[in-house]
């Protein structure tokens, strides 16, 4: 079996530099390229250094970053009396009665999504060899780990209150006590939980359309149970009082996205693309035509 090691800034450049989809444009009367059949676990590759240094810096990152929003040392933002100046849907994160047992669910869906994530790479190793093993065990850390990033800059930038502190701080009464000056009042955009349980979901999905044989139930599987887990986390996340519906909603968009772009931007360079956007004249026009496979 050929190693899938290779030396390549494919990987850390199209994160950084925002390529949303991998397409070549043909005359749509030219057939796209043919797929060149790889051995068994090949369908994708990682450089070491770049992927290395991606997801240690991350986790380095946002673990550095917890520990400075431990100390207390910045203040949050109070909420604003009443909720009307809050989207319509979120306001009902506020009026409603908060579930005890919610943020524990949610837990248990964020702890699952990452036992399945160290679980699917020993899987691949058993079916496709060692070197499956170590890539797809380094693009679930590295979604996650982008992920965490992704999420603690935009809590810090945004620092929006809680609805929870809206029912313990929405006063200025209650603005005055010792409760309503903790750092984690502000980090409510985006949520952690659905962005994480997103990311760790679409990677397992894309693994699993790429590796899994034609005709297989396996990828179908795995996309509607990531699917229902992140669904599930989400609504907990809310009905905890941590998030408002925005507030998810965003985790799991941006979760998915880099749970799609990093194992796509690690398939293997002697695969052709897996989309192909034809384009042609006609009397009168023009035609588009998409193709493609998994």
């Amino acid at each position: 079996m050929r190693t899938i090691v290779r030396t390549s800034g494919a990987a850390c450049a199209g994160l950084v530099g925002a390529v949303l989809l991998s397409a070549s444009v043909a005359r749509a009367d030219q057939p796209g390229p043919t797929p060149v059949p790889l051995e068994a676990g090949q369908h994708f590759t990682l450089d070491p250094v770049a992927d290395g240094v991606i997801t240690l810096a991350g986790f380095g990152f946002s673990g550095l970053l917890g520990m400075v929003l431990g100390t207390g040392e910045i203040r949050p933002p109070l909420p604003a009396v009443g909720t009307s100046s809050l989207l319509s849907f979120d306001q009902t994160a506020v009026t409603q009665t908060i579930d005890p047992h919610a943020s524990t669910y949610s837990d248990i869906g964020l702890y699952a999504a990452v036992g399945f994530a160290v679980l699917d790479p020993v899987l691949s190793g058993f079916r496709d060899g060692t070197d499956a093993l170590i890539v797809d065990a380094f693009m679930y850390a590295e979604s996650g780990s982008l992920g965490l990033t992704l999420t603690d800059i935009t809590k810090i930038a945004v620092r929006r209150p809680r609805p929870i502190d809206y029912k313990l701080c929405g006063t200025p009464d209650q603005q005055a006590g010792p409760g309503c000056n903790s750092t984690d009042i502000g980090l409510s955009f985006f949520s952690g939980h659905a962005s994480t349980v997103a990311a760790l979901g679409a990677t397992a999905t894309y693994i699993a359309f790429v590796r899994s044989p034609p005709r297989s139930p396996r990828p179908w599987i795995t996309l509607g149970v990531a699917t229902a887990l992140t669904a599930f986390v989400s609504y907990e996340r809310v009905r905890s009082g941590a998030h408002f519906p925005s507030d998810v909603i965003a985790g799991s968009m941006a979760g998915a996205a880099i749970g799609v772009l990093v194992p796509h931007l690690h398939r293997h360079v002697q695969e052709a693309p897996p989309v192909w956007v034809g384009v042609a004249p006609v009397p009168g026009g023009g035609s588009l035509s998409v193709q493609g496979f998994f």
